[in-house]
């Protein structure tokens, strides 16, 4: 998933639930402890120390990422780490010896980076086993075509691997299952249809792998459970199906980067829990449906597709939840003063590129105090820059190809990322990090990076 539920950049290491600590037992079982300790002797590579207090003789139970619910087998097993500073977290293999832990109900192993080897099979010797999450990983050939026999399963998610090949028709057997996660790995093909049975399914996620042709009729099936659909970055096809009006508890819906093709139906006006709608990069045409959710959109994303919007959508510009907005080559022509947002401060990114919006931002950009990034690229917008005052949030700023002019103030040197090139903006340039591209083609720039001032 997009990414989409997992914060980007994650600053220490988390070793879920691993300071947990069973009081109720002295030892763990004998079984238990040598199925941890032949997993442990599969890791080549342990740079923080994960698993150093694993030792034989030690209470197991009390092992870092070790859960024992109740009497002295082990229940979960969570090992996590992440990507700090370049550091990977744990190399080598799954130990097939964790099959002894016969009471498991929850293997999760997210964040490791590199561990590799084919689809575990242990897991299918666990009686109880209810969760299963190892994302992020090396994992690599098929899912097995035998993975509908783990019928306990509520939760699979093997996001981030890479997996190859078709997802096997048999995990329509999975009916418990309330998330499926398979995305960012090489699936490929038709995405079977398999969903007629999943009557709890709440999240799928099948996003950035290799899948093509139109959506499976068992789809609509998951009208009544799911609420959040994530098929981005594959090469499905076809019309968005009116049926998913139906899917009243729908929250977050991603079709984007894929080949779908004609309107996006009026009926979706029905989808009044929509939150997050993102539909980039398709082959979409209007005219766009007055959505009008009851909380109010929060995200969107409509570029890169055929539409004429002319203005951006009132149902946009009075949603109170509004913090993400991108609308880029979308046919907009409207003069940005005239756009009064219900709730500027809350916006953090905005992406208006490849358009026709004339005018001043200015306004905007000093009354959005979260905003930290604004891409305006390819407009007429016409204002001067030495004018305008940064928020103290604002971390990348693109105003490349328009009619800006006045001087660069100083106040960019604060910026990450800044494009003002192809403008009309003159005088020297205050002290930046950035390279002479970031000013290219303006009128009469001078000074570092770019040729020196004349005196």
């Amino acid at each position: 998933m997009n990414s989409y539920l997992f914060t980007t950049f994650i600053f220490a290491a988390v070793i879920s639930l691993g300071c947990s600590r069973s009081t109720r037992a002295a030892t763990c079982h004998p079984d238990d402890e040598a199925g941890l300790l032949a997993f442990k002797a599969g890791i080549t590579k342990d740079p923080l120390g994960i698993l150093s207090g694993w030792k034989k003789g030690t209470h197991c139970c009390s092992w870092m990422g070790v859960i024992c619910i109740t009497d002295d087998r082990v229940t979960e097993l969570r090992i996590s780490g992440s990507n700090v500073l370049g550091v990977g977290f744990l190399s080598g293999t799954i130990s097939p010896s964790l099959a002894k832990l016969e009471h498991l109900e929850a293997v999760s192993f997210t964040y490791l980076l590199n561990i590799s080897g084919p689809f575990p099979q242990f897991l299918f010797k666990l009686p109880k086993l209810r969760y299963v999450t190892i994302r992020d990983n090396h994992l690599s050939g098929p899912i097995p075509a035998n993975i509908g026999t783990l019928t306990e399963l509520v939760e699979l998610d093997l996001e981030g691997n890479r997996l190859t090949g078709p997802i096997p028709s048999s995990i329509s057997n999975l009916t418990r299952l309330t998330w499926l996660n398979l995305g960012g790995n090489s699936l490929s093909g038709p995405i079977p249809d398999i969903f007629k049975t999943m009557k709890e399914l709440r999240l799928l996620d099948l996003s950035r792998n290799g899948f093509y042709g139109k959506l499976p009729p068992s789809t609509a099936s998951l009208a009544q459970s799911l609420t959040s659909l994530y098929l981005s970055q594959n090469n499905l096809s076809g019309t968005i199906p009116d049926y998913f009006s139906r899917f009243k508890a729908l929250s977050t819906f991603d079709l984007s980067k894929n080949r779908f093709t004609g309107v996006v139906p009026m009926s979706f006006t029905k989808l009044k829990d929509l939150f997050h709608l993102k539909l980039s990069h398709n082959l979409l045409t209007g005219p766009l449906p007055a959505l009008n959710p009851v909380n109010g959109i929060a995200s969107l994303d409509l570029s890169y597709n055929k539409f004429q919007l002319k203005t951006i959508p009132q149902w946009v510009t009075s949603s109170p939840s509004m913090y993400d907005l991108k609308l880029v080559k979308c046919g907009i022509k409207m003069n940005i003063e005239d756009w009064k947002p219900v709730k500027t401060k809350d916006f953090i990114y905005m992406d208006l590129s490849k358009n026709e919006i004339s005018g001043s931002p200015a306004t905007f950009l000093n009354q959005a105090e979260a905003l930290q990034e604004f891409q305006a690229s390819g407009n007429k917008l016409h204002f001067d820059l030495g004018k305008l005052n940064f928020t103290k949030s604002l971390r990348i700023l693109d105003l490349s190809r328009n009619l800006v002019y006045g001087k660069v103030p100083a106040s960019v040197a604060g910026l990450r990322k800044l494009s003002l090139s192809q403008n009309h903006l003159c005088g020297k340039l205050p002290l930046t990090k950035f390279p002479a591209s970031v000013f290219a083609g303006n009128d009469c720039l001078c000074g570092s990076p770019l040729a020196p001032c004349k005196t």
